[in-house]
Order: structure tokens, then sequence, then C-alpha cells
């Protein structure tokens, strides 16, 4: 049945130049992609469809103001943007979810404003939410809370993909598909233009993955090219070619990003064997003696997020990150050189709560369970590098909060970045060098006044230094 919804809503539809934030997200995870149709249910003045279908996605637009006569009809993908918060009658605001959800064949997308976006919302109190000078309707969720609605209403177990988005998927193996994108590495395959490039590609993926794939696995170009060969020849190439020991490594990696996507799938909801992504059912077949065992494996991991001292003697033994006094804080590019526990740790937060578009650092706690994603957008570039804002999730009550620094006078920043990092990565040695030097110039001396801008910038004039990139250097006029 086709819903009409109030059109004093459509005052809220925003003109977009560029994709909103939750199709992003969603073409990012490999939700749109041109062989799913797609509905953008309240599609509002069309500005994501526009987009989308410039990118080869075949999506429709309905919304009951601005294109009521486009028919409904089940979609693979159903976007729900922004929608549920303009919707002032609840028992409404439940139905419009719940036939988004029945038009949805294969995941459905909703996305929602949040609670600490309260302060740009003017408006008094109305029902639920808050009826603006605009006479807009203006219904914030808490992520969880969103999570939490979304469930209920749906009856399936959902994944936050982003703060305020959540995918709600119509079976297990498109949910576990989805994980198992986020948590194990895609296959990568070298270029093969000939039969000994291809068998090159091959030993390379042996030597990461820790096994042979199945002819379904490989690129198509690289499967027509090895079929030339006998099976017993193929096995003896590879043999010779592959390095026992990288292999033995890419199968202990292997083994533990099985062991963390089970653990993961457990905490969302877990499927039977048969609904694992294929390439995943080959892992547990190579590296396990039973689907069995490695959920029992996988389940004792999770157990152990709960015992503070083995979480805190994994951040004791995380060769990457800068370990303090309450928590362990990793750069984004070390994040996956984390023990296998305390990776578990941070994808549970994100699968509980969403882990943000944009974030340079993770911080994990030790005393508590909370992960915070850390945005420092200038990280790479800035030798001291401020915070533009922090996103945290508690995992003990799942609730979420949000704190922008945009408007702060004197944000706090960062110092010794190289500790963040991972050991080998490039740009380690020159963030060390500055670490170094600034000691020696005597910066760190009063560690509690360097936290912040203001005070950095006090003590950068009390010993005569100035900084021209990542060079410290005598003021010129010292």
């Amino acid at each position: 049945m086709q819903q009409s919804w109030n059109s004093d809503r459509r005052r809220t539809a925003i003109g977009r130049n560029a994709l909103s934030v939750p199709a992003r997200r969603a073409l990012a995870d490999r939700q749109l992609t041109p062989d799913r149709t797609v509905l953008d249910y309240g599609c509002g003045r069309g500005g994501d469809v526009r987009s989308l279908e410039l990118l080869d996605c075949r999506i429709t637009g309905w919304d009951p103001y601005y294109s009521p006569e486009v028919p409904l009809v089940p979609s693979d993908v159903v976007l729900l943007t922004y929608v549920l918060n303009v919707i002032e009658d609840a028992a409404e605001r439940r139905q419009t979810l719940k036939q988004a959800w029945e038009l949805a064949t294969t995941v459905l997308i909703v996305s929602a404003r949040l609670t600490w976006e309260k302060a740009k919302v003017r408006g008094q109190e109305f029902g639920d939410g808050l009826l603006t000078s605009r006479q807009t309707f203006q219904r914030l969720f808490g992520s969880s809370e969103l999570r939490n609605y979304i469930e209920e209403v749906t009856g399936t177990r959902c994944v936050s993909a982003a703060p305020g988005i959540v995918y709600a998927f119509k079976d297990d193996a498109a949910r576990l598909g989805y994980l198992a994108h986020r948590i194990v590495p895609d296959a990568e395959w070298l270029a093969s233009e000939d039969t000994t490039s291809a068998i090159a590609s091959l030993a390379d993926y042996v030597e990461r993955r820790g096994r042979p794939p199945r002819v379904e696995e490989m690129p198509r170009p690289m499967a027509e090219q090895l079929s030339r060969l006998k099976s017993g020849e193929l096995r003896r190439l590879i043999r010779d070619s592959v390095d026992g020991d990288k292999a033995k490594d890419g199968g202990k990696r292997t083994t533990l990003n099985t062991l963390l996507f089970l653990a993961v799938e457990l905490f969302s909801g877990r499927g039977p064997f048969g609904s694992l992504p294929f390439s995943v059912q080959l892992d547990v077949r190579s590296f396990f003696s039973s689907y069995k065992e490695a959920c029992q494996r996988s389940d004792r991991l999770l157990l152990k997020l709960r015992d503070d001292a083995y979480v805190r003697g994994a951040m004791h033994a995380s060769t990457v990150g800068k370990l303090t006094p309450t928590s362990l804080y990793v750069h984004h590019r070390a994040i996956d050189q984390m023990p296998t526990v305390l990776r578990l740790y941070e994808h549970c937060a994100s699968i509980a709560a969403g882990r943000p578009q944009e974030w340079t650092i993770a911080k994990l706690k030790h005393q508590g369970r909370a992960v915070s994603w850390l945005d420092y957008p200038e990280f790479d570039a800035d030798p001291h590098p401020r915070i533009s804002s922090s996103y945290l999730v508690d995992l003990k009550s799942l609730e979420a909060s949000h704190i922008s620094y945009a408007n702060s006078a004197n944000r706090p920043l960062l110092h010794r970045k190289h500790e963040f990092l991972a050991p080998d990565d490039p740009d380690a040695p020159k963030y060390e060098r500055l670490t170094q030097a600034e000691l020696r110039a005597g910066l760190y001396e009063h560690p509690h006044l360097i936290g912040t801008e203001n005070g950095w910038e006090a003590e950068l004039a009390r010993c005569g230094r100035e900084l021209r990139g990542h060079r410290l250097v005598r003021r010129a006029n010292d």
C-alpha cells in the first residue's frame, strides 16, 4: 500500500550536490552495486538518486511530495535516509520503517540524525522530538537506540555501519558477507597476462592466505590461463614457487582472522556454516578440524574480553600503539597489527554503535570496556595535530557519545606521534627524530602543560624554539 505523509515534511528535504553520507557509506561497503536494484524510499528532491544513477546504480526514488507517482516495488536495497527523524507520529514512523523493510529483498539501510546534533536543532518539545520554528519535526536518536528500534520493528539482528547508519539484512548470508568484508582482508591478485605471471600471482596468494585458492575465488582470466595445466603439474609449480615460511605465516594470519570473524559473528548473531561467505568456509576447512572447533575457539576469544588481566596483558604485549595507565592508543594504519583480542574489542564496539567515517586513532580502555575513535585530520602534515572530534562507545551499556572540538579555542594536541604507529611505518623515523629533538630542547619537562595548544605554544616560546614542518629550530629572534 502506498503511504501518504503530511506534505509539510517537504521542508526538511534538502537539495544535494553530492552523495549523502549514508549513500557514500553504502557504496564503500559494497551494498550499492550495479547488479542490485535500489529504492530510495522518501528520496526528497532526489539528489542521491541522480548521483547514484551516474555511478551505474539501478535506482528509483519515491517521495510522498516530490515523486508520489513512482510505483513502490520490492528492490534489493532500500534506502531510508533521514526519514524517521521527520515523522512526528510514532505509529506512522513505525509503519514507515516496517513498509521499507517489506520492500527490501536484501538489505534495508536506515540513517537518522543523532542526539549529539541537538545543539543544531532549535525548537520546542513536541511528542518525542522537537518542533522547529519552520513547523518541521525532528526526532533525534541515540546510536544504540536507533539500532534497537530497527531490530524491534524488523525482527532481525542489525549492524551499525557508522554512527546513525544501520544495516538490516534479510538473511544471514548477506549479513555475514558484509561482516567478512569488514574483517577478513580482501583477496589481492597480482596482474597475470600469461601463465607464468598467473602462477606467480597464485603463489603470492598462497603465501598471504596460507592455502591455495579454489577456482571460484580466482579472477576469471587467471582461472582460464591455469585451466590449461594439469592439476598435478599445477600443484608442483605452486610447491616450487611458494616460500614455505611465508605460507606458514599467512596461515597463522588467516586462522586469527577467521577466529576474529567468528567471534564478531557471535556478537552480532551467528548463522549456520552454509551461510558463511565461501572463502571463509574454505578457511575453516583448511585451518580447523571442524566448524564446531572453530566456533568453540572463537567463543573463548570473545569471553576473554571480559577478563581485565588478559586484556591488559594483550595491551602490554602489543607491538603497536601507545600504552598509558588507562588505555591503548593505536593509529588506524596499525590497527590490524594489534593482538587478535584487541582487534575483536574494537570491532565489537564498531558493530554495536558504528565506527565513524573519519578517524585517526582508536583508544581502547583497559579500565572498563570502551572504545573511542579520535579524529586528527592533519595527523601526517601537522607535527602536533589538533583533535577534531571524539566518538566513544561504551561496550557495557552500548551507549555512544560524541564531542566536537571544532569551536574550541584551546584544543588538545598530540606529541610523540611515532608511538601511535607500527615500528615499520615509513613515517615513524621522521616523527621519532622530532620527538628526540624536542626532548633535548627541554620541551617535555612539564608534561602537564603541553597537552593543549596554548600550553604547547607557551613551552615553545619558553625554550626559544619553533617548528618548521617536522623540524625543530631556534626562533629567529633568540
